[in-house]
């Protein structure tokens, strides 16, 4: 029951129950369902995790709703996340029964831009092992998360579509 017209308290742990139910109800017709289970609280352990978060973080519009995302991912409500090229697709419960749908699409690096980081990335790595591990000299990273001409896309490459009833164009 409200108070005063807010919703009532739920608490970190019903919401774990509720979506784990959602989640066993849901995989008796769609057993290929990947949920997001964390391990430990980190959500992002790469730095290139770390930066996809920290670019969505300094885009104003977007810092507000990402922390609401992460108490999705840590409560258990990422039911479904596919990532293909150019799109990710969630299915996350919310406070309705029925999941909602999202669907993220992302535009790709124009092949001119993405001449522009092969010239300033070369002779800026020593190994590709430490490369691939997620070690980074400083100057290559700085590259990679520049604003304006980095690898992270800017908010216009970035287009939102999800069935929840929030209005904001980013959904949480």
């Amino acid at each position: 029951m409200a108070f005063w017209g807010y919703p009532r308290y739920v608490s970190v742990a019903e919401k774990k129950a509720k979506a784990e139910k959602k989640l066993k109800q849901l995989k008796k017709k769609n057993p290929d369902l990947q949920p997001i289970r964390l391990e430990g609280k980190t959500l992002a352990l790469s730095w290139w995790a770390k930066s996809w978060n920290k670019n969505l973080e300094r885009y104003a519009d977007y810092e507000n709703r990402i922390s609401r995302g992460r108490s999705y991912v840590r409560h258990g409500a990422v039911l479904d996340l596919t990532i293909t090229p150019g799109t990710v697709h969630a299915l996350v419960l919310g406070s309705d029964p029925t999941p909602y749908r999202v669907t993220i699409s992302i535009g790709p690096i124009k092949k001119a831009h993405w001449k522009e980081i092969e010239k300033q990335c070369e002779g800026q790595l020593k190994s590709l092992q430490d490369l691939l591990a997620g070690k980074f000299p400083k100057s290559l990273a700085e590259i990679f998360f520049d604003r304006r001409n980095g690898l992270f896309p800017s908010p216009e490459m970035i287009k939102f579509d999800c069935s929840c009833p929030d209005w904001a164009s980013m959904c949480k």
